[in-house]
């Protein structure tokens, strides 16, 4: 191996002039034919190769490579990439660093997470004024208050017809340059949707039922979807305004949300699909897009998709949340662990609301994060107790969210209770949390 092999293949790459990188990626372009564009704070190599016929890939063939050395350039990694294949494209952004890389399938986003919006504005609204400064917006989604149908829920996503449209109107839709109706917005990446394999989903016959009021019952949901066909229906778990219906057999399933989509109970319009299956390596993940987790029926001790038996709550889990959609490709949660501080070492006041969501590791810190970046007031707990038939005294806590736009109150309590107040704590951000 060469020597400026070996020293890139370490991460630690030939120190070159800008005339000798130049000099080396243009032999490159030479000798691929591919072409070389700078825009954006990315160069963009090949897209398409020379020669190719056809559309571009799908989606799932991009990888994600992180933390390439600042000194490394196409020159180098090209012939390391082309290893693995025929290179469609390779886009290099400039400002990486570090010695270790990292690679994990692109998850090719195309949505964006919109908060902050009037409460007040229809989707038709939200489409037309995403639509005037950005382009490529395919569909916006919005979902309407859980207590009044007639307003939104503050937030909403915008589908764009690819990724590169979704990262150029996330630049474009930075907080403080575009004021849609003299608000300031807050815009982040989505989290992607849960990804269940086919045959997994062929398995399914919960159905995950949106949309509700409040004050329809887990009984008028199961009268309602065992009208088409009387006693289907197993079992029904209502949250807030949301449920789970849990059918006796798959075909039966299958056929009640073709029926019962979009039909209206008590007055709201619902919205029917195929709930899915539970992540049993996660005990609780909220992908804040709209599509509750039905993993939130076993954080609060529902019974089991599977086996029908009641879990145990326990100690509430560990979070595994991005609320915004704050997620760039690979990146791990951020290492719990301890380093030695050292005499000398520089220390800067930050605030806890510059960091970013990753950095929480509990309920009750991404709850209070959540509230200040939706300008909501801190959320106010207050501790309740009863005494259990062994005499244990056990605790719930009910959360209050006051919203300082509209001075709307909230209020949520998880159905709960627990032998500790840490424990009640963090259980009611959890369920605050999967509600808002």
């Amino acid at each position: 191996m060469h020597e400026e092999n070996k020293a890139a293949a370490n991460g630690c790459g030939k120190i070159r002039s800008g005339a000798q990188n130049g000099a080396a990626l243009l032999a490159l372009m030479e000798k691929t034919g591919y072409s070389m564009v700078q825009q954006n704070g990315q160069r963009k190599f090949g897209g398409p190769p020379p020669g190719w016929k056809g559309p571009p890939p799908p989606r799932g063939c991009e990888v994600f490579v992180g933390k390439i050395p600042r000194d490394m350039y196409e020159d180098e990694l090209v012939p390391v990439f082309e290893r693995a294949g025929k290179i469609y494209e390779l886009r290099l952004m400039m400002e990486f660093s570090g010695k270790f890389i990292g690679v994990c399938v692109s998850l090719d986003n195309c949505r964006l997470f919109i908060g902050a919006i009037p409460k007040d504005k229809k989707k038709e609204e939200i489409l037309n004024e995403m639509k005037k400064v950005t382009e490529g917006v395919v569909d916006v989604i919005v979902y309407p208050n859980a207590t009044d149908k007639t307003k939104n829920r503050g937030f909403a996503f915008v589908e764009y017809e690819s990724h590169r449209a979704a990262a150029m109107a996330r630049r474009r839709l930075i907080p403080g340059t575009f004021q849609p109706w003299g608000h300031t917005i807050q815009v982040d990446w989505a989290d992607p949707e849960k990804v269940v394999d086919e045959e997994t989903m062929q398995r399914v016959k919960v159905l995950y039922v949106r949309n509700l009021m409040i004050s329809t019952t887990e009984d008028k949901i199961k009268a309602e979807f065992n009208k088409f066909k009387p006693g289907v229906v197993e079992r029904v778990k209502k949250l807030r305004d949301y449920a789970f219906v849990h059918f006796f057999h798959r075909e039966d399933a299958v056929a009640a949300m073709s029926v019962m989509n979009g039909k209206c109970i008590d007055g709201a319009s619902i919205e029917v699909t195929l709930a899915k299956p539970v992540n049993k390596e996660s005990s609780w993940k909220q992908h804040f897009n709209g599509q509750i987790s039905p993993s939130s029926e076993n954080l609060l001790g529902f019974p089991n998709k599977e086996d029908g038996t009641q879990k145990s709550l326990g100690k509430p889990a560990s979070l595994s949340v991005h609320l915004n959609g704050q997620h760039s490709p690979g990146s791990p949660e951020v290492e719990r662990s301890t380093y030695s501080f050292f005499p000398g070492i520089k220390l800067t006041p930050i605030s806890m609301y510059s960091l970013k969501l990753n950095h929480f590791s509990s309920a009750v810190m991404h709850l209070d994060y959540f509230c200040h970046k939706n300008s909501w007031a801190p959320p106010e707990y207050c501790l309740y107790s009863t005494t259990s038939q062994d005499g244990k005294i056990l605790l719930v806590y009910r959360v209050l969210i006051s919203s300082i736009a509209d001075d709307s109150q909230s209020c949520f309590m998880p159905e709960k209770l627990c032998t500790t107040v840490e424990d009640a704590k963090e259980l009611a951000a959890q369920f605050t949390l999967l509600h808002l």
